[in-house]
């Protein structure tokens, strides 16, 4: 079971390993091998959780303070 609560098949796979494995099963689906439908289509959930969780983890992380602005006329400091 992963971290976030749910279980995934493909748990043990990385993200960039995940991509190519679902442009791989796509291609063979569109070549008409019936089989490789469900699973290309259960890769590319996966795909688009893990963006989707990445995403929402990027949102919480608060942005940094920007640097307090000097007056114009304070240059040389």
């Amino acid at each position: 079971m992963s971290s976030d609560g749910t279980s995934s098949p493909f748990a043990h796979i990385d993200d960039e390993t995940l991509v190519k494995l679902a442009q791989e099963w796509r291609a063979y689906a569109q070549r008409g091998e019936k089989e490789a439908y469900g699973t290309a289509h259960a890769l590319e959930v996966e795909v688009r959780r893990r963006s989707r969780q990445a995403a929402a983890i990027e949102e919480t992380v608060p942005p940094a303070e920007p640097a307090a602005e000097r007056p114009w006329w304070k240059f040389w400091q």
